[in-house]
């Protein structure tokens, strides 16, 4: 067949993509056509997603695609989850959507709390219970009398507001909807008793679609300010971490396989046919998270390379220059292993810093472990601890599905950091297969590919990934070494 061409449009946390890929019927290549920043904005004393900044970046991404490839088959957005914001009556963004991290929305958590402890929380939803997700940014509007919430006509989720922008039409797709933490999961609706403890209407709620939703055209408005054909918005998973599991090139479906999805988050879980909503599910800290098809996501966030991210701010703050990432993977292999571990989920690494060394350093000194000092060696802590609580989570994932797990599969962009991988595969004592980086991207494509008709499922859109993707293996090779580290680990766990 004739190769056609999507648009991928990929918001994370930091930065974001215009992606397109080229599909001959077999098999895709990817090619990125527009790259911005994602810098959010303090605002007399709140943290804010800069929403319009991110809507310009990707109406320029729109044209760079078109200019490059002419006809364009379709598009589909995915951003991370949990933010959202509302329309009022005349169609009309309220607010500037609030950042996940915005500190307003952790000290909501004794309100939430107060009416739906933990425990309740998951009970109800069954989502992962994080003091990030949508409900506890809901109890701080409604303590504070925001003015969006009377006003709210339609709650739209990140990538729902994009789409909206797109095509004029509204709708909130599921897998986003799962990280709300007030959708019941189990019976697929919004939990009547959370709403009914907010005061919220559920009329302000549209329709849940399901990935590979075709969700209109581009509006008018928008055709005529870019001066291009229409282009068809298909709704992909458009959480991201639900795309990067879609897009996963599964190289042994035979198998008891695991993912973590390697971003500023790192998403780790196994996909059930069911959500697991039992006590032990949530003391060990997991949740479920909606997947495309009926899978179930049974997964644990780990506070993931955002800690090694904020360090490079400092470090290229402090040389007055653009350090490369290949610069820190010279020096952390030569530092000395194990010299100090930390839990990178510990709250305290959690804010954004303007040094994250130091609170590396302060933690260390009140846990009684060396202080890491330099680059090297901070990433190096950092990198071995984050490994060993991969280690960590699957012992519990094992414990908690009856599984063993004997592969791990590896996506996102960590996977380009192959001593990691090595490592992982050393500390599981499993097969590692490690990428492609862009797993975000492929599992929106996929959904759009299923959207237009050219394959029928994710089983199918994972066999054309094999066929596309560059797939590293790796066996592990020395366990021993880390089943010592591991041990001396759970002492500061």
């Amino acid at each position: 067949m004739a190769l056609k061409n999507y648009l991928i449009f990929d918001f994370g946390a930091s930065s974001g993509r215009a992606i397109v890929a080229q599909f001959d019927g077999s098999k895709f290549k990817l090619e990125e056509t527009h790259r911005f920043e994602n810098k959010p904005v303090y605002a007399a004393g709140t943290l804010y997603w800069d929403i319009l900044r991110l809507y310009f970046e990707l109406k320029e991404g729109i044209s760079a695609s078109v200019k490059l490839f002419k006809k364009i088959e379709a598009l589909g957005v995915d951003t991370w989850g949990v933010d959202f914001g509302f329309l009022d009556k005349n169609g009309k963004m309220l607010s500037n959507p609030h950042h996940y991290r915005d500190e307003d929305r952790t000290k909501a958590a004794e309100a939430v709390h107060k009416d739906f402890p933990p425990e309740k929380l998951f009970e109800l939803t069954g989502g992962l219970i994080m003091s990030i997700m949508s409900i506890y940014h809901f109890y701080n509007l409604k303590i504070n009398k925001a003015i969006e919430l009377p006003n709210a006509n339609k709650f739209l989720m990140m990538p729902d507001l994009f789409n909206y922008f797109l095509t004029g039409n509204t709708f909130n797709e599921f897998t986003d909807a799962t990280t709300t933490i007030m959708y019941d999961q189990k019976n697929k609706k919004w939990s009547d008793l959370i709403l009914s403890k907010l005061g919220v209407s559920k009329d302000i709620f549209p329709e849940i679609i399901q990935p590979g939703s075709k969700v209109g055209g581009l509006q008018k408005s928008v055709l005529d300010e870019l001066e291009i054909s229409n282009i068809a918005v298909i709704a992909p998973a458009t959480h991201d971490s639900a795309s990067a599991e879609t897009g996963i090139p599964l190289i042994d479906s035979r198998k008891n396989w695991a993912f973590v999805s390697m971003g500023t988050w790192l998403v780790q879980g196994v996909e059930t046919s069911e959500p697991i909503i039992n006590l032990e599910a949530f003391k060990a800290g997991y949740g479920n998270e909606g997947g495309c098809e009926g899978r179930n996501l049974f997964v644990k966030n780990i506070n993931g390379l955002w800690i090694i991210q904020q360090c490079m701010g400092k470090w290229r703050k402090d040389k007055g220059e653009n350090i490369a990432w290949t610069e820190i993977d010279k020096v952390y292999p030569l530092a000395k292993p194990f010299d100090a571990l930390i839990d990178v989920d510990d709250p305290v690494f959690l804010p954004p810093s303007t040094d994250m060394s130091k609170v590396i350093a302060k933690y260390c000194k009140e846990k009684g472990e060396n202080i890491p000092e330099g680059i090297g060696p901070v990433a190096r802590c950092f990198y071995e601890s984050l490994v060993l609580k991969i280690r960590f989570n699957v012992e519990q994932t094992e414990k908690l599905t009856g599984k063993k797990i004997e592969l791990m599969q590896l996506v996102g962009g960590g996977t380009n950091n192959k001593l990691i991988c090595q490592w992982i595969a050393d500390a599981l004592g499993v097969i590692v297969a490690a990428g492609p980086a862009e797993t975000t991207a492929v599992g929106n494509l996929l959904m759009q590919l299923k959207g237009t008709g050219e394959i029928k499922d994710v089983n199918e859109g994972r066999l054309i990934c094999c066929n596309s993707s560059n797939v590293i293996v790796y066996e592990p090779k020395e366990k021993a070494v880390w089943d010592a580290a591991y041990e001396k680990y759970l002492k500061i766990l």
